[in-house]
């Protein structure tokens, strides 16, 4: 085997580089980062091919002093921490001390910089050597000029995209970026082109409004949540406006924009039986909390954060988020936006012997708070936000008129999300009732996965699975929630314990049992060709007005939509 021996500082810093640089959009993402921490009001970004061949990054901040410009492309070397206690409490945007140099090493770099009008210094580096220094003109704060990139490694380059897909990537982080910080001013030019162009913003909500779809705010759900010192605030998109992919969704932990594995499975349980199968939520969300409660300084690129106590923050995610989306009532915001196609819901059997006890419930428990069911339009005083039955519309459909204009109702879904709720409230007052098995499951673990397990008996009896460790790497199963006995127990207990593992919590049990009830609660309720009195369809609308999640059904498909009588006007030139 060689001798040991220290690496050349160029070859140090190209590995370095290899973790910081990784496309055009990592460099952007650097400066921008620089460029915030020095207190910029206003940034301009020019890329030329992408970025592939220049990126130019202004700004009007503090600037840096003509003789802490070759100290600024030094590896370690940083204006914002002081010793290893900073750490634990970081507060800027950077604090690595590794950007410039990394930078410098895989590219040609220029920086111009001044702290006052009038003067400035100038500082050029390639492949990590010093081409030449001075003093120069410039207006206060500071230009980074950044060339040829991956000129000196020419088989890193071959692993670029085109030259839109990069200009892409670079926007994103631009974008990105000026969600966290909304009173500074963006630009970016492509070429000869502007392609952003986001003014500084009084209020969070016109940056949100100008970065993400212009839809986006008329349906979402705004966030205000807090518990300890921690805050939680932004917007959640509508379960019925969602995405193919995850590319809308943007997540802030003091100010840092992070993608976080906790943070992505609190947001996933919350929209867990609201969204429609395959879609993502977007979203804006921000967390704030105490500096020393997360730990920034996990990867290079600084995407990632880890916390400190993980488990209340979970927690405290997924509770806020949860309990926004089920107190969503029909008439407390935005109606549900249209859904993704699906096939038509066209079930020929007629609603059973249990269909017309469930609507005859329903009949009575509205029978029993009005005075008198009305069989009429909507009333003079408004005061349903659904409205009053007019008809059925080839037995699937419930059409009816409030004071905007027309519901159109999917009977069968909405009827399920009422089922749904009702068997979750039923099920949740039984406490989880466990089943005892003949036959106890036992099977091989990791000692890892038996500790957890021993660790975390309690809890998981209080769902209603009985987990007992038989031997140093082994466990046994003695009892199950009795919805999922005929499911696969060895399964079950595995998954619960990959997710305690990896969040510190799990609430598969809940889930599957939901999944259960889900079932039961599509089974029981109406189907299509079930001829409706006007009292039971106005029954089935009272019932909507008071369920959580009745914008849409236990698998995510929208209940009802509206037409206002101006967009029927509209439609009719009307006025015209």
């Amino acid at each position: 085997m060689p001798r040991i021996r220290k690496l050349p500082e160029f070859v140090a810093n190209q590995i370095a580089a290899g973790e910081v640089v990784e496309r055009p959009a990592s460099i952007v993402k650097e400066l921008l980062e620089n460029s915030l921490d020095a207190g910029a009001g206003a940034i301009k970004v020019a890329i030329e091919q992408g970025g592939v061949k220049r990126i130019v990054v202004r700004d009007d901040g503090c600037g840096m002093a003509a003789e802490d410009l070759r100290l600024a492309v030094s590896r370690f070397a940083t204006s914002k921490i002081e010793s290893a206690q900073d750490l634990e409490r970081v507060g800027t945007l950077g604090f690595r001390g590794e950007a410039l140099a990394s930078i410098a090493s895989v590219a040609r770099l220029s920086i111009t910089s001044a702290m006052a009008p009038g003067g400035g210094a100038r500082l050029a580096i390639a492949g990590g050597e010093e081409q030449g220094s001075g003093p120069a003109a410039h207006p206060q704060g500071t230009t980074v000029e950044v060339s040829d990139l991956f000129y000196n490694t020419p088989a890193r380059r071959k692993f670029l995209k085109a030259q839109r897909t990069e200009a892409g990537h670079v926007s994103d982080v631009l974008r990105r970026l000026a969600l966290a910080k909304p009173k500074v001013s963006f630009e970016l030019r492509h070429g000869a082109r502007v392609t952003e162009r986001l003014g500084a913003a009084h209020e969070l909500a016109g940056r949100v409004a100008d970065v993400l779809p212009e839809q986006f705010l008329e349906q979402a759900a705004q966030v205000e949540a807090a518990a300890g010192d921690m805050r939680l605030f932004g917007w959640v998109g509508l379960p019925t406006y969602s995405r193919a992919q995850a590319t809308e969704q943007f997540f802030f932990v003091n100010g840092r924009a992070v993608r976080d594995k906790l943070v992505g499975h609190a947001v996933r349980q919350a929209y867990r039986d609201v969204l429609f199968h395959g879609r993502h939520p977007v979203f804006a969300l921000y967390l704030e909390l105490d500096p020393a409660g997360i730990d920034v300084n996990v990867h290079p690129t600084k995407h990632e954060v880890r916390f400190r106590d993980s488990r209340s923050v979970h927690d405290f995610i997924f509770a806020s988020l949860h309990r926004l989306l089920g107190d969503a009532r029909p008439g407390d915001g935005a109606a549900p936006a249209p859904p993704p196609r699906r096939p038509l819901l066209v079930d020929a059997p007629r609603g059973g012997r249990q269909n017309a006890m469930s609507l005859a419930r329903l009949v009575s428990e509205f029978e029993g708070r009005q005075p008198a069911v009305r069989e009429t339009a909507l009333a003079e005083d408004g005061d349903a936000p659904l409205g009053y039955a007019l008809a059925q519309l080839h037995g699937v459909y419930v059409l009816s008129q409030n004071r905007e204009g027309l519901v159109v109702v999917d009977m069968h879904a909405a009827h399920e999300r009422i089922t749904y709720e009702k068997l979750k409230a039923d099920y949740e007052a039984g406490a989880l009732i466990g089943q005892r098995l003949l036959v106890p499951v036992a099977f091989d673990v990791t000692p890892r996965e038996a500790e957890l397990a021993e660790a975390h008996a309690a809890a998981l009896a209080a769902f209603g699975l009985v987990v007992e460790r038989s031997g140093p790497q082994s466990l046994v199963v003695r009892q199950t929630p009795h919805l999922l006995a005929d499911s696969d127990i060895e399964a079950l207990a595995r998954d619960l314990l990959a997710e305690i593992a990896e969040f510190g919590a799990s609430d598969a049990i809940r889930a599957r049992s939901q999944e259960v009830l889900a079932s039961m609660a599509c089974h029981r309720s109406l189907r299509a060709n079930r001829a409706l009195t006007v009292p039971e369809m106005n029954a089935l609308l009272r019932e909507m007005e008071s369920t959580p999640n009745a914008g849409q059904c236990n698998h995510g498909r929208p209940t009802y939509l509206t037409q206002s009588l101006v967009e029927f006007d509209r439609l009719f030139l009307r006025g015209q």
